[in-house]
């Protein structure tokens, strides 16, 4: 007679799923929860739940976006729009930008409102205090996004999706570059977008020179 030795395959858990143990993701549910204790709270979830389902970002981004939201409370903030000036006149001259925007962000309602705009002509106060959403139907504005909380400065082709970039696009630019105010990781009071005529020669150096303007920026 014959036995048959029976064989046990071991199941590894696929990335990104919770293992019976209890993973990164559920512990991130679970500050979910115990973060959402008003009504604003509750739409920032609603809105983003909606943005994930509708695919306008990776999957894959959820835990830095999750994270960023539920520490929002304790981020800091821009500087007084007085002296916010100097800091991005002078970032524009250093990078011979045609254009430089600055943004205020609320991750908890998804928004950020036009705090400075500097065109080709100088001081731009048209756009001041326009505000849409920092997560879109635009792919290529969550990506800054994403890169942004995870600190690093984004550098891309400028997409026209709305009214700044549309006045952006009048200046003359084709190529932006997104940095996060200020720029270490998860922290996130806003950002800067700097556009440019073509591609610059050294991304690198403008990445460099972005990052040093936002850390001015905040307080």
């Amino acid at each position: 007679m014959v036995t048959k030795k029976r064989v046990t395959r071991k199941v590894t858990p696929k990335k990104g799923t919770i293992s019976p143990k209890g993973g990164t993701y559920l512990d991130k549910g679970i500050e979910l929860i115990k973060w959402v204790d008003t009504p604003f709270k509750l739409i920032a979830v609603v809105i983003l739940a909606s943005l994930f389902f509708l695919g306008y970002f990776a999957w894959d981004s959820r835990q830095v976006i999750l994270h960023a939201i539920t520490t929002a409370d304790h981020l800091p903030t821009l500087k007084e729009q007085e002296k916010l000036l100097p800091i991005a006149a002078a970032l524009q001259k250093d990078i011979d930008a045609v254009s430089v925007v600055v943004y205020k962000a609320n991750l908890v309602v998804n928004s950020r409102v036009t705090v400075i705009a500097i065109g080709k002509e100088g001081r731009d106060k048209s756009i001041d205090g326009s505000m849409s959403s920092l997560f879109s139907a635009s792919s290529e504005r969550n990506a800054a996004m994403v890169a942004m909380l995870n600190g690093e400065v984004m550098c891309s082709k400028l997409e026209v999706s709305g009214k700044t970039t549309e006045w952006e696009a009048k200046q003359g630019a084709t190529y932006v570059c997104r940095g996060s105010i200020p720029p270490e990781v998860g922290a996130f009071a806003g950002y800067i977008t700097a556009g440019f005529k073509v591609q610059p020669e050294d991304v690198n150096a403008i990445k460099v020179r972005i990052n040093a303007a936002s850390s001015e920026m905040a307080k």
